[in-house]
């Protein structure tokens, strides 16, 4: 009797085939969490990018703001280009209103320096004094602005009476970098010394003056100190 043919078991195929499907399972579940992660990080990075265009516009935006108020304070402050020109102190203080908005928009050195002016016009020298040294402090290297500064700062303290703070403030502004104010710190230190009965160190520095700077306006006024004293 013939054998009877047996068919062959299918429970390899079976777990073959559940092995695939469970692989291409893992890489569907694979490929969703890197896109998942793509798209997470490509919303992050839109993210970034519009709170940066955003912050820069921004910036952008109180820079121009800025620019426009400190535009009109300077007007104000010369007291020129307007309709009707403000009488004694009235206008410093309009201007040193809008230098401090400008200020507080986009702080600079410059405008800082503007807020101390309109103080010391206004005769409040503490507070143009606090300003000035807090531009001497956060601005260093602003090498167009530390001299007037320094300036202001001396002409302050001799309208107070203060006259060895101005000296040593002149003589600061002396020994800063760049030239400008040079020969104004010799002139000013010169006219101090020679108030104070100190003939012969105001001499030293007019001759200063008259060797280093010859193209100084006050020139002039050191010759003529020279000359006097050789006559003498």
């Amino acid at each position: 009797m013939p054998r009877a043919i047996k068919k062959k078991s299918g429970k390899k195929n079976i777990g073959a085939e559940t092995e695939v499907v469970d692989k291409l399972a893992d890489i569907r579940d694979q490929l969703k969490a890197k896109q998942k992660t793509v798209l997470t990080y490509g919303i992050i990075a839109a993210v970034v990018v519009v709170a940066v265009a955003g912050m820069l516009f921004y910036r952008y935006s109180e820079g121009e703001k800025s620019r426009q108020l400190e535009y009109e304070a300077y007007k104000i402050y010369y007291n020129e280009y307007q309709k009707q020109p403000a009488a004694g102190q009235e206008h410093f203080q309009k201007a040193l209103d809008l230098f401090q908005q400008a200020y507080r928009k986009k702080k600079s050195a410059r405008v800082l320096f503007y807020i101390a002016s309109s103080y010391s016009e206004l005769g409040k020298y503490d507070e143009a004094l606090k300003d000035l040294n807090e531009l001497i402090k956060d601005y260093p290297s602003d090498k167009d602005i530390l001299p007037l500064a320094y300036q202001k700062i001396a002409d302050i303290q001799l309208r107070k009476g203060d006259k060895d703070a101005a000296l040593k403030t002149l003589n600061t502004l002396y020994l800063s970098a760049g030239n400008i104010y040079k020969d104004l710190a010799l002139v000013e230190s010169a006219r101090i010394l020679e108030s104070e009965g100190k003939k012969e160190e105001a001499l030293a520095k007019y001759k200063e003056l008259a060797e280093k700077f010859k193209d100084s306006p006050y020139l002039a006024e050191a010759e003529a100190k020279i000359g006097e004293k050789k006559a003498g």
